[in-house]
């Protein structure tokens, strides 16, 4: 900036790019009177450099030392740090732990400290890792109003900037599960409008290092106004479950649990008998498919006001008819990418985090516990609302026919009054299914530690039921299924969704 009267110190790639535009500046080597070396990797880390920047102005012995080593003072720090994220997104990290060379060669150390060299003497220098900033520092810099208040912004970005930067590596370099010190990579992709409640302020991040894989935060939005806070949690519920199947397949979500979910041989059909289950919970809910959607299940959709729609592809048609309606959002995204076998989710508590394995697997083992076996058409059904209860916020209770809920209990206190809830939603609604061509069975995410959801799901027609099995009274619970002639499988492995 030759009109600001600035001297620039320049790294040997950068300052080729700067003498090519007519930009004078000194190289990195003519000040440290030490030539680059290790094919690059070692050209500012120097005490003439670092000493430069770290030197507090207003402290006598600094500026001695300063004079006696023949120190020039450096006043900003401008760095853009090699592109590890975009490196790493286009590797995918490896199984067998042998990481690619080029993924190492594209980690930062030089640039790193001297971003965090210059953000701690804020006070004396200034620092930017953005280039977004650039014009805000240079206007500053023309009116003489270079404050502490933008050198600690700007300082305290830079500390963001590579602890970001930092927890990318660390975390591609991690093969440890739960290491005694975790790095999260976070990085800001928009804000939101508000929390769960327009009081909280909210934003959306991504981690930065898995943006290749399908995910509803970057599925891309063909319609409607701004997603909210929930519109994404309930999104991802929806687009995992309906994923759980491989025919079409429809989930409705409303508040982080299925209202309703089928999959059946189209998608108009499937989203006819998701919707079947509780269409006055349906109303605002999130409504998800695992197939492209055609003219004729938009037009079925466009009958109910309905949030947001996310699905792999849609019709030119479907398009048409959906786009109609103003406040729907419409989404594109392709199926959740096959799960790692280490993949691990966070939760937030004040203070601290829970760590734990997503829930990436179904059962363990299937065991009969009842004199009497399932049938086909009841181990189908079985094997369907299974799948449904691992999507459904605990204690829960699925009341299935075929492939198709008919009632869901979610979330309550006792597994009885989730049984309940599932029962009066089915009595809420004709199904218009043949009973005996598609019986009535239960899925529990749990076990059942007393024999009452057995007794009472016999009263209301269920003949088949699924559960994880284990608990201290199994007995009381077979004992139960066997008096009404109640099929019963165990699978091992419960499905707690807190």
């Amino acid at each position: 900036m030759p009109s600001l009267r600035w001297n620039i110190i320049s790294s040997g790639g950068t300052a080729k790019t700067l003498k090519e535009n007519s930009i004078e500046c000194r190289e990195i080597s003519d000040v440290t009177e030490f030539p680059e070396i290790l094919n690059g990797r070692v050209k500012t880390l120097n005490p003439k450099i670092h000493g430069g920047i770290l030197a507090i102005r207003n402290n006598k012995e600094h500026a001695e030392q300063l004079r006696h080593y023949d120190i020039e003072t450096i006043d900003m720090v401008v760095v853009s740090l090699y592109p590890f994220e975009a490196t790493i997104n286009k590797i995918p990290k490896p199984e067998n732990k042998n990481i690619d060379q080029d993924v190492v060669e594209n980690i930062d150390i030089g640039g790193v400290a001297l971003l965090r060299a210059a953000a701690k003497n804020y006070k004396d220098v200034v620092v930017i890792c953005d280039v977004n900033d650039y014009s805000v520092v240079v206007e500053n810099l023309k009116n003489n109003s270079v404050t502490q208040e933008l050198k600690l912004t700007l300082a305290a970005k830079a500390f963001r900037h590579t602890a970001y930067y930092d927890s990318l590596i660390s975390t591609y370099l991690t093969y440890e599960k739960f290491p005694t010190q975790a790095a999260i990579p976070l990085k800001k992709i928009s804000g939101l409008r508000y929390g769960e409640n327009p009081h909280q302020e909210a934003a959306l991040y991504s981690n930065g290092i898995e943006q290749n894989k399908p995910a509803v935060i970057s599925a891309k939005q063909l319609h409607g106004k701004e997603l909210s806070y929930n519109n994404y949690l309930d999104l991802e519920a929806a687009w995992r479950l309906a994923h759980e199947f491989n025919s079409p397949a429809c989930a409705i979500i409303k508040h982080n649990n299925p209202c309703g979910c089928s999959e059946s041989a189209d998608v108009k059909d499937a989203y006819l008998k998701a919707l079947s289950c509780d269409p006055v919970s349906a109303f605002g809910g999130i409504v998800a498919f695992n197939k492209a959607i055609d003219e004729d299940t938009a037009l079925e959709i466009s009958k109910l006001f309905v949030e947001c729609v996310i699905a792999p592809d849609y019709s030119k048609d479907a398009l048409s008819i959906l786009m109609k309606k103003k406040n729907i959002r419409l989404l594109v995204q392709k199926a959740p990418h096959k799960e790692e076998k280490n993949a691990t989710e966070y939760r937030m508590m004040s203070y601290g985090m829970l760590a734990q394995d997503r829930d990436n697997q179904l059962l363990a083992e299937v065991k009969s516990m009842t004199k009497r076996q399932p049938t086909e058409k009841e181990s189908e059904a079985l094997d369907f609302a299974w799948k449904i209860s691992k999507h459904v916020k605990s204690n829960a209770v699925i009341l299935a026919r075929g492939r198709q809920t008919v009632g869901i209990g979610a979330g309550q206190m006792s597994r009885i009054d989730s049984l309940k809830i599932a029962v009066e939603k089915m009595k809420e609604v004709k199904h218009g299914l043949d009973e005996k061509a598609f019986p009535l069975v239960l899925a529990s995410d749990a076990f059942f530690p007393f024999g009452d959801v057995v007794e009472a799901s016999a009263k209301v027609g269920v003949t088949a039921i699924v559960q994880p099995g284990g608990s201290m009274r199994d007995d009381e619970s077979i004992k139960a299924a066997n008096n009404n002639n109640i099929a019963m499988i165990s699978t091992g492995m419960r499905h707690f969704k807190h």
